[in-house]
């Protein structure tokens, strides 16, 4: 049986270009498509694939292009900017979206519009990647041994460095400040505040508060109304984000100091190498508990969080395309929605801890 027509845009991105080398070496044959015909031709000769140069603005050309396909799997990032047009676009086609983000804004964007998902019968499905996929399913696995759990805290150990188009993102966020949820709404933290000493895997880290994605998946997820996300980051890390945090959020809110600020980022920041990919880890915590005091936690170790999108994004793709239509999560839905708690385990890699010696700092 011929395999279904898929697409992934922004293909030459860092993590596009690893997204279609994996797909390519499980034998897939995906459209690769973007709006650079200089970087998308090259790699599509690589690689043997369909190149399609594709401009979102182009509504016409891009709506025709979605519905010749079954999926689509957007790596062009910051996905504030590119998930709108192409949900749209797949929307109008009936063609399934998946993408890498991890950016909350987007979450909420896409759920939003689960009404009209579930009546054209396709799957959106943001947050494929290391953003959100181990700490969605790893939240979505202490619920299920605390379902009547008030409060949830992820933490995120996982920097080996940062992609061109994660560092756009991270620009693209700042200006919000860090938030957390309370009582099932988003609010602020002043940044750097809220500081906590965490046991993980590999030792004892300091984690800070960050606005990491599954504020939005986890809530979608579980429906816990009081979420805290960390993200491990050395001390004097924190310290410079007390001292620096509200002016970096002002000078940010100004398009123009953004804009130029993305502009240094895609130049001068190339994503973590070969060797620091093989050997690097990640790893992370959740904690659920209720008013009545019962709590449950665990750990997961994973691969290195680029590796571990590329793969995981994949995984999800296969997911959906190798289903029969009444198998799958039809609307706006989370990884650990769609797939279940145990989805992570099937990334290689992945290994799930429900104790560690010693006691939790």
């Amino acid at each position: 049986m011929p395999e279904k027509r898929w697409m992934i845009y922004g293909a030459y991105g860092y993590s596009g270009a690893l997204m279609t080398a994996e797909a390519v070496r499980r034998g897939h044959r995906p459209v690769v498509a973007g709006r650079s015909a200089t970087r998308l031709i090259p790699l599509a000769k690589r690689f043997g694939l369909d190149p399609l140069v594709l401009e979102l603005t182009d509504q016409t050309t891009l709506a025709k292009a979605v519905a010749e396909c079954s999926l689509v799997l957007n790596a062009a990032g910051p996905f504030v900017e590119t998930s709108g047009p192409m949900a749209e676009a797949c929307l109008a086609g009936g063609t399934h979206y998946v993408d890498i983000t991890g950016e909350i804004g987007v979450f909420e964007a896409l759920f939003a519009r689960d009404p009209e998902a579930k009546q054209r019968g396709i799957t959106l499905l943001p947050g494929a990647g290391f953003d959100v996929v181990p700490g969605d399913c790893l939240a979505r696995y202490v619920f299920e041994k605390v379902p009547g759990a008030t409060r949830l805290e992820l933490a995120v150990a996982a920097l080996t460095g940062v992609s061109p188009g994660t560092a756009k993102t991270m620009l693209q966020q700042l200006p919000r400040g860090t938030r957390v949820r309370r009582d099932g709404g988003l609010t602020a933290l002043p940044t750097g505040e809220g500081t906590r000493r965490i046991r993980f895997p590999g030792g004892i880290r300091t984690v800070a508060p960050a606005s990491l994605g599954e504020l939005a998946a986890a809530y979608w997820t579980t429906g816990i109304p009081n979420i805290t996300t960390y993200l491990a980051l050395p001390a004097p890390v924190i310290r410079l984000m007390r001292w620096t945090g509200p002016l970096l959020e002002r000078l940010l809110a100004t398009d123009a100091i953004r804009r130029m600020a993305a502009r240094v980022a895609h130049a001068v920041i190339k994503g973590p190498d070969a060797d620091a990919r093989r050997l690097g880890r990640s790893a992370l915590w959740a904690r659920a508990s209720d008013e009545k005091g019962n709590a449950a936690e665990a750990w997961l170790t994973t691969a290195e969080a680029y590796d571990f999108t590329a793969m995981s994004a994949v995984h999800s793709v296969e997911r959906l395309l190798d289903r029969p239509p009444a198998a799958v999560c039809h609307g706006a839905c989370t990884p650990a929605g769609a797939f279940g708690s145990g989805f992570v385990l099937q990334i290689p890699g992945t290994k799930l801890i429900d104790h560690l010696s010693g006691d939790i700092g």
